[in-house]
């Protein structure tokens, strides 16, 4: 039995040699394209491990969520901490996060919500990593209303503790954007022995239940952040994030370009054509909830009479300087006080935005009693000075205004168009796709003396609308209509001009996978709503 099961082997030895022979005839192709193509699928699959490394452009102060008032910053805590509900990836619904589901009471001041039992806080100085419940919620958002600097939970009277994962959110009066309010970084949920044992330092020492905790800080340089471990949702695929703080555009994009970061922020300017050129760099731009406008003032001065309104915004070329402010694009002309992506938006009403016509614009000034055309003020900040000049160019040739260019640091700004007492001024507005965020803080009369309504306008049929779309119904579709019959009434108005509607940018090493840019300027490493980005090694 041996000898034949012997004789059996080397006949099948010789088999395996021959075909080996004729295998190889074919040279050492085949094995590399064979060795290629397991490359080539393995490239296409998430891997984990390495830490990705982001560019900033600007620095964070505070990262304790009653404290901060910049982007920049939101951007580094939602990496670190979540909120009860989230926009989804392309901002068209809320959707779960620490809440698993909610609901809303018949007269709208109580919103009840559920919430996972198997969250856990990062590890810190005071706690180390113990479950998150409803005091922690309850804790959190309490803390947002009483104390936030910029307001982010207005209306909130109390949170009550309905169960041990169940809170019920009570309101002073019916809001239906109180869910938009709770996916704000404000109102992260955060551990109160933490809040506490750190005091005024907690800003430094942020401790929450995002898919990312705080390795270390170094002020001014870079945020690095590490796995946590026991993230309740979708295990990240990175090891970890890096924040790093660039705010010269110029050395973020060769930061990008030497591979020193794998994301450029906030990318404008020539630094989207250098990128564009670069074939290990991918350039994603898409519009943003972010619009540019130049305020006019409704209560003094030639401007408080509509017609004077009418003219200025006719003898406003709006394309000529959206293409000059923004010659390697990254922009695009803005018809109404309400940016593309927001669902209350609706093209049939670009139709009441005033067109250019200079001739039109002399004939109306001189209705209005300025045939001569008259002397003003504007007021804008450095970054702005771009649109300033070619408006005041434009006013100059067209109806024979001067416009006086007023240069002036933040502080100043604000003060002074809050106050009313800018003729004109050029400013920004970036925030959520609800039309709440935008034309409530804008044209509400209850608005004027803020900085968003410091042009004065009142309408006592649009705070009606405006009210009426956040007091009777939490239907997105019903909510739209009120919406659109408020923008109706303002663009007849002819309260300000709009200028563009900017886009969220940002440079990308094409080794990162599953990056996207987001209209509302957030960094999405890890959602809840499906991204999990990763690099190529």
């Amino acid at each position: 039995m041996r000898s034949k099961f012997f004789k059996h082997w080397v006949l099948l030895a010789a088999l395996v040699i021959l075909v080996l022979s004729a295998c190889s005839s074919g040279g050492e192709t085949d094995t590399a394209s064979s060795d290629q193509k397991q490359t080539d699928a393995k490239a296409g699959e998430p891997q984990d491990g390495g830490t990705l490394n982001v560019g900033l452009s600007a620095n964070p102060k505070t990262l304790d969520p009653i404290q901060y008032t910049g982007v920049y910053e939101s951007q580094v805590m939602r990496s670190v901490a979540d909120t009860l509900v989230v926009y989804s990836k392309d901002l068209s619904e809320i959707v779960p996060s620490l809440a698993t589901e909610w609901s809303v009471s018949e007269d709208m001041k109580v919103y009840t919500f559920k919430l996972r039992d198997d969250v856990y806080f990062q590890p810190g100085e005071y706690q180390d990593g113990r479950q998150m419940t409803a005091e922690d919620v309850k804790f959190s958002l309490e803390r947002s209303a009483k104390e936030s600097a910029m307001n982010r939970l207005r209306g909130v009277e109390k949170v009550e503790v309905t169960g041990e994962f169940e809170v019920a959110v009570h309101l002073e009066a019916p809001n239906a954007a109180l869910l938009a309010m709770l996916t704000d970084a404000g109102n992260i949920i955060v551990p109160k022995e933490e809040v506490e044992g750190w005091g005024d330092q907690f800003g430094s020492h942020l401790v929450s239940t995002g898919p990312f905790q705080i390795k270390s800080w170094q002020k001014d340089q870079q945020v690095e952040l590490v796995r946590h471990e026991k993230y309740w949702g979708e295990k990240p695929h990175l090891d970890g994030v890096t924040f790093k703080i660039i705010s010269d555009p110029n050395m973020m994009t060769n930061a990008l370009r030497s591979s020193d970061i794998d994301i450029a922020t906030d990318v404008k300017g020539q630094n989207r054509e250098l990128i564009k050129k670069d074939e290990q760099l991918e350039l994603v731009s898409k519009p943003a909830l972010s619009l540019t406008y130049l305020d006019l003032n409704n209560k003094k001065g030639p401007t408080a009479d509509p017609k004077v309104r009418e003219a200025i915004y006719k003898a406003t070329n709006v394309e000529e300087i959206v293409k000059g402010v923004n010659q390697w694009g990254g922009a695009e002309v803005s018809y109404m006080p309400l940016p593309k992506k927001s669902w209350g938006y609706n093209e049939e009403l670009e139709k009441l935005t005033p067109t250019y016509d200079p001739e039109g614009a002399k004939k109306l000034l001189t209705e209005a009693g300025y045939p001569d055309g008259f002397k003003t003020e504007i007021y804008l900040s450095e970054a702005r000075v771009p649109y300033g000049t070619i408006f005041q160019n434009q006013m100059k040739e067209n109806l024979n205004i001067d416009v006086e260019i007023k240069v002036v640091e933040w502080g100043t700004y604000s003060d002074t168009v809050a106050k009313g007492n800018a003729p004109m001024s050029i400013g920004g507005w970036t925030w959520y796709p609800d039309p709440y965020f935008f034309l409530y803080q804008l044209f509400h009369s209850d608005q004027i003396g803020a900085l968003g309504n410091g042009k004065g306008y009142s309408n006592p049929e649009v705070d009606s609308l405006l009210e009426k779309a956040v007091s009777e119904t939490v239907d997105q579709k019903e909510r739209a209509e009120f919406y659109q019959q408020a923008l109706e009434i303002i663009l007849k108005e002819v309260p300000r001009i709009e200028i563009d509607n900017l886009e969220s940018a940002a440079g990308i090493n094409k080794k990162v996978q599953g990056y996207d840019v987001s209209a509302d300027f957030s960094i999405q490493i890890v959602h809840p709503n499906g991204t999990n980005v990763w690099k190529q090694p």
